[in-house]
């Protein structure tokens, strides 16, 4: 647990800690998303593709990728003195989706991170947390030389409902990953305050 103090002489604060999960398809962008934000160190779970996984891992359109996620990703990101984020990666291959119900406990919200060119890869991540009534916003990661599309054209590609933030960002760029974090906050708080009004007659 992280304490700090705001004032000399003050109590030590003790944040509220939050988690959110990042989470897409293989060769996404989302280890790249963790390491850009994080103030740690991130722990990674990354592996070398192997000649046994070939059949398995679709690798068209990253084809420069040699790592995979094999568990998580995991950062920490400080936004206010009283409020840190813990951000975990989740694997993209769906042979390891079964640690997906193991990360997404106790999960505040999540991003789901899309690339234009091969906008399905993110069909189940969206399907998942519909499912679960996990609030999460899509992100879209803008690679170099892909086209950009309008955030409601991507919306109506993956035939969201209207509420679901959709965010333009740059999964290396730290000030822009944490507008999507920021915005996975936001998100998610508009929806438990939605779920907290009484039922209008």
């Amino acid at each position: 647990m992280i304490f700090k103090r705001s004032e000399r002489g003050k109590a030590p604060v003790e944040p509220v800690t939050l988690k959110i999960l990042v989470a897409g398809g293989f060769g996404v962008g989302k280890t790249t998303l963790v390491g850009a934000v994080s103030e740690i160190k991130p722990l990674r779970t990354e592996e070398p593709l192997s000649e046994a996984g070939r059949p398995v891992d679709d690798t068209s359109g990253v084809s420069g990728k040699h790592t995979t996620t094999v568990a998580m990703d995991f950062g920490r990101i400080t936004l206010r003195e009283d409020l840190v984020l813990y951000v975990f990666g989740t694997p993209g291959q769906d042979r390891f989706w079964f640690l997906w119900d193991e990360l997404a406990t106790g999960a505040l919200g999540a991003v789901v991170l899309a690339d234009t060119r091969r906008l399905e890869d993110c069909f189940a991540a969206v399907d998942y947390f519909e499912r679960r009534s996990i609030p999460f916003v899509v992100g879209v990661n803008c690679f170099d030389g892909a086209s950009r599309y309008p955030a409601e054209a991507v919306r109506q590609a993956l035939d969201l409902d209207p509420e679901v933030p959709v965010l333009l960002c740059d999964a290396r760029e730290r000030q822009s990953v944490k507008e999507v974090l920021i915005g996975v906050v936001e998100h998610a708080m508009s929806v438990a305050a939605a779920t907290r009004e009484p039922a209008t007659t």
